[in-house]
């Protein structure tokens, strides 16, 4: 099979297209023929050594967590799947040596979830990290809910910082879809009419005048919860507009390694700050996230494209190393390998 695969670490100059066996799947596992993957920062993270280790754990690693297409074989044991289902993979590359970029992968049958017909495989290869990912930042509130539906986050008010990025972008169609008011903030009117497409009711300037007094404008007894992509910047805000006894879920560490806390100001609030990391959530989180989800993408929540403000980034499969490049440099939107 075609696959693009790196055996050392580096910059993108390591991944080479290659051709490898195509993989068997073993007992509770299932293969799928991947149509499309979708490119997110651990990928280019990891290829580079800037997390997991330096010394591969194989011979060769395809990278790509995220992608989707159709179940080409199952294993033993697999009751839930069968061959030509259409479906969703996530975290496919954790643990294994063989991610989305190339023609197949195998996975536990847990990590493949099925695509309804009305989504596109665009659609699929975008869900993985970023949704499920903006499904944990939207459900570690002390006070719930674990889990999202319409109507689990009535009456809140999120904050999603820096809602035109993939993650963000899932939190506001999320949190929407659960019933929340959401607020968002950005860089540019670009970004802000993008946020604003994924349904995000409120967008703020976080370079122009006051960002925190904006807020406080529109939530003025503070927000609930917020979604943050760069907790080292941001705490500041995060103080000032936090509600009490409110919640900070950070998955990124945009910006450095390393956060200063105003100690008084989350105290006073009885603060939670959550650290999310979709590797180490543990398997009941995961099968929440992937049921809530799924239920989400079947109601159409979860759109990708210029009209849903998630605009897609396309390369060929054997540019894989050109996507982990567009990643790693910031681009807007959602990169796609086609395979």
């Amino acid at each position: 099979m075609r696959a693009v695969a790196y055996r050392t670490t580096g910059d993108s100059s390591v991944l080479e297209p290659t051709d490898l066996p195509i993989p068997e799947p073993g007992p509770g596992e299932v293969r799928v023929r991947v149509v499309v993957a979708g490119v997110n920062p651990t990928d280019w993270k990891a290829r580079a050594g800037l997390t997991g280790p330096r010394d591969l754990p194989f011979d060769a690693v395809v990278p790509g967590q995220d992608g989707a297409g159709v179940v080409d074989a199952v294993g033993d044991g697999v009751s839930g799947l069968a061959a030509g289902d259409r479906v969703w993979v996530y975290l496919a590359q954790h643990g294994r040596p063989i991610g989305t970029a190339a023609e197949y992968a195998v996975v536990p049958e847990a990590l493949a979830v099925r695509l309804p017909d009305s989504a596109s495989y665009d659609v699929g290869a975008s869900l993985g990290v970023p949704a499920m990912t903006a499904h944990r930042c939207l459900t570690v509130h002390e006070d719930g809910p674990t889990r999202l539906a319409p109507g689990a986050l009535s009456g809140r008010t999120v904050l999603v910082t820096g809602g035109a990025g993939a993650v963000g972008h899932a939190a506001i169609q999320l949190a929407r879809w659960a019933g929340a008011e959401v607020i968002t903030t950005i860089s540019t009117e670009a970004k802000a009419r993008l946020a604003t497409a994924a349904g995000a009711h409120h967008v703020v300037s976080y370079t122009d005048g006051d960002p925190a007094a904006a807020i406080r404008g529109i939530a003025p007894e503070g927000v609930d919860l917020v979604v943050e992509v760069a907790l080292i910047q941001n705490v500041d805000l995060l103080g000032a507009v936090l509600k009490t006894r409110g919640s900070v879920a950070a998955y990124a560490n945009t910006g450095g390694t390393e956060a200063t806390l105003p100690f008084r100001s989350f105290m006073g609030l009885n603060a939670r700050i959550q650290f999310v990391l979709l590797y180490t959530v543990g398997d009941a989180a995961l099968r929440a996230a992937a049921e809530d989800v799924a239920t989400a993408v079947a109601e159409g929540v979860l759109e990708v494209g210029d009209d849903a403000g998630l605009p897609l980034v396309r390369f060929p499969l054997d540019r894989t190393a050109d996507a982990h490049d567009a990643v790693e440099q910031g681009a807007v939107g959602k990169v796609l390998i086609d395979i």
